[in-house]
């Protein structure tokens, strides 16, 4: 065991993120909305800014963070040696990458002539894949599941090569980008390794996320260009900043849950809002040399994400773990127990639809009526899960 972590189940960590989720599918119905405030929206490239939508991003990968000590120590509890543990977050990394490339190449790029069918059935039969592959099975036979876990791969193999992108046909299945899976997928493995690497111990992991901003800051140097290293570091400043957020939200677990440090709840909190204090005032030294971007994937905007998703947190500690005001947390916990599919559900309704022909009124994506269906569309996307749920379908990576 890397820390001495409570083995208790923590709602404040699930509540987190259905919550987070929740937003996820209100802002990305909302994306498709005229006649909304900017503050609804995401902030463009350059703005130095942003809104509460370039925050949903950042949360999956606090949360992920937060998650990482409590898997690692889950798994070895459980048996598992060094390597069947590296086995573990290798596949986990290269299904969320594996999902990522799938997803991007969904969405721009294809060429449905030279593929022989809509990109909407591909899809469709992409996520059937997925679920095949990554559903947990609650029959006896192993035989039957190792059968259609078989079939699932295969048919994403299948997909895979009749894929064909560009204007003559000619590209194939590419990470055009990670996509936000992809991304999730490299930031968990980087942060998984250092965790290991530093013993879970909270000083390191801290002085770690300052390495990341460095390596953010060599990348973007006006050396970049004066050696391959240096190249190869300025392709990977975005991985930098998302392992650091991931970092932020293991350094908040540990800071809360590592019961070999003996401290009050009020010492707990104090830790918790001053390293949130500190990475506020790293945002705001840095933010004359880096602007506040999502896109770019800058310190500041990892900074002050990750800032607020502590505190956010520590409220919601407080609120339902200290204080037991629980009960309004089980509608979320559905989806924060299978994330996956809650997150790829809006993505088969599209291309459902889309195969279909079927399309909303243009009057559901206009100002004060859009913003009332995205929030209808996100809590009846939730509210699916739970019959889902119960249908015994969940995926796990």
């Amino acid at each position: 065991m890397y820390n001495a972590l409570t083995t208790q189940r923590i709602l404040s960590i699930d509540a987190f993120r259905g919550i987070t989720i929740l937003v996820m599918i209100f802002v990305n119905e909302l994306a498709g909305v005229q006649g909304i405030p900017l503050w609804m929206k995401h902030m463009p490239a350059d703005a130095d800014a942003m809104t509460f939508v370039d925050m949903v991003f950042p949360a999956f990968l606090f949360i992920v963070g937060m998650s990482i000590p409590f898997a690692i120590n889950n798994r070895l509890s459980k048996g598992d040696n060094i390597g069947q543990l590296q086995l573990h977050i290798l596949f986990r990394t290269i299904g969320l990458i594996v999902l990522g490339v799938f997803m991007v190449n969904a969405e721009g790029g294809y060429n449905e002539e030279a593929m022989g069918m809509s990109i909407a059935l591909w899809s469709l039969l992409f996520y059937a894949g997925v679920i095949l592959i990554w559903n947990v099975y609650t029959f006896k036979s192993k035989a039957v599941i190792y059968a259609l876990r078989v079939i699932g791969i295969a048919l994403l193999l299948v997909l895979a090569f009749i894929y064909k992108g560009g204007e003559d046909g000619t590209q194939s299945l590419t990470p055009q980008w990670w996509g936000i899976l992809g991304l999730i997928g490299w930031a968990y493995l980087i942060a998984c390794i250092l965790c290991q690497l530093l013993n879970g111990k909270l000083i390191a992991i801290i002085v770690a996320i300052g390495v990341c901003i460095l390596f953010y800051a060599a990348g973007r140097s006006s050396m970049a260009d004066s050696s391959s290293v240096m190249r190869w570091m300025s392709g990977q400043t975005g991985h930098a900043t998302h392992t650091a957020i991931v970092l932020c939200g293991i350094a908040v677990s540990l800071m809360f849950f590592d019961t070999k440090q003996k401290r009050s709840d009020s010492q707990r909190f104090m830790f918790v809002f001053t390293f949130a204090a500190v990475i506020f005032i790293a945002g705001f030294v840095l933010r004359p040399h880096y602007t506040i971007s999502k896109i770019y994937a800058t310190p500041t905007w990892s900074l002050y994400s990750a800032g607020f998703c502590s505190l956010i947190f520590a409220f919601l500690y407080w609120l339902i773990d200290l204080k037991k005001i629980s009960s309004w947390t089980a509608f979320f916990k559905p989806a924060a127990s299978n994330p996956l599919l809650t997150y790829i559900i809006p993505f088969i309704l599209y291309a459902l639809f889309k195969l279909l022909h079927i399309e909303w009124p243009d009057l559901f994506y206009q100002g004060t009526v859009g913003v009332i269906w995205s929030a209808i569309y996100a809590i009846a996307i939730m509210a699916f899960v739970i019959g889902l749920n119960k249908l015994k379908i969940k995926l796990q990576l």
